[in-house]
């Protein structure tokens, strides 16, 4: 079941969980990128299901708070829930149920649910293996594993500045309210709105310009510092991946003979 590496702990699949929170950085992108690839190439509901099952198991498992999950599915399946009204209704096959000149069809619904299942699925796989890890540790693994400056650069710097333009954003609504602004389903209102994404916008590049010049009198030079020496993976950590193959490789079967 388990192996030992040569100076490391023994890790078998049961360990896995705890492996993901342990892990290298590197080892949680790949085995993030395995699972979240491998499960939006499944197609049947059973094969999805199971793969929603088992990233919430990973992610209970993984010792992730279920209010704090249950907010996510929530914010997501409340969006994609709009594909389980419009689907059935728009794609032509069997009906289920028809109301005068609608409807339903059971492939529409079946690929509602299998798009909702793949969203969430991926969802948790990310949330459960990557959760554990800083912004600026997953911007690092994944410019050592080739992703291009640009982005990397992207990652370390956005999870920073979301929250002050947040903040801006917040600043500018109160400073309306506090002139007597409330909110309707109106013109002014629809107007008011779309000034205040524009101030947002034109303040975002003002402060752009000021954190680029702020970097190049630090010496910035395009290229963020490494802050240690990369080292190769340990034993260990080829255990994460190994066994998001396995799962991906399993389900594949599944979703195949099904």
């Amino acid at each position: 079941m388990g192996h030992v590496a040569p100076g490391g702990p023994q890790v078998s699949l049961i360990d896995v969980p705890r492996a993901a929170r342990r892990a290298d950085p590197r080892a949680a992108c790949l085995s993030a990128a395995i699972l979240v690839g491998g499960t939006i190439s499944l197609t049947g509901l059973p094969a999805l299901g199971l793969a929603a099952a088992l990233a919430l198991g990973l992610c209970l498992a993984a010792g992730q708070e279920r209010a704090r999950l249950l907010r996510r599915l929530l914010h997501l399946e409340g969006f994609m829930a709009v594909l389980l009204v419009l689907l059935p209704l728009t794609v032509p096959g069997t009906p289920l149920l028809t109301l005068g000149p609608l409807s339903l069809s059971a492939e529409g619904l079946d690929l509602a649910v299998a798009i909702m299942l793949r969203a969430a699925a991926a969802m948790l796989f990310v949330f459960a293996l990557l959760d554990p890890h800083e912004p600026a540790e997953l911007a690092t693994a994944l410019g050592r594993l080739g992703l291009p400056r640009a982005l990397v650069r992207m990652l370390t710097l956005v999870p920073r500045y979301v929250h002050l333009f947040r903040a801006e954003f917040h600043r500018l609504d109160e400073a309306m309210r506090a002139r007597g602004f409330a909110p309707r389903l109106s013109l002014h209102g629809f107007r008011s709105y779309g000034n205040l994404m524009g101030m947002v916008l034109v303040r975002a590049f003002e402060r752009a310009d000021r954190v680029e010049d702020a970097m190049r009198c630090r010496g910035w030079t395009g290229a963020l510092p490494e802050t240690a020496p990369a080292v190769p993976l340990a034993a260990r950590d080829h255990a994460l991946p190994a066994a998001a193959l396995a799962a991906v490789v399993a389900l594949a079967v599944l979703d195949r003979f099904a």
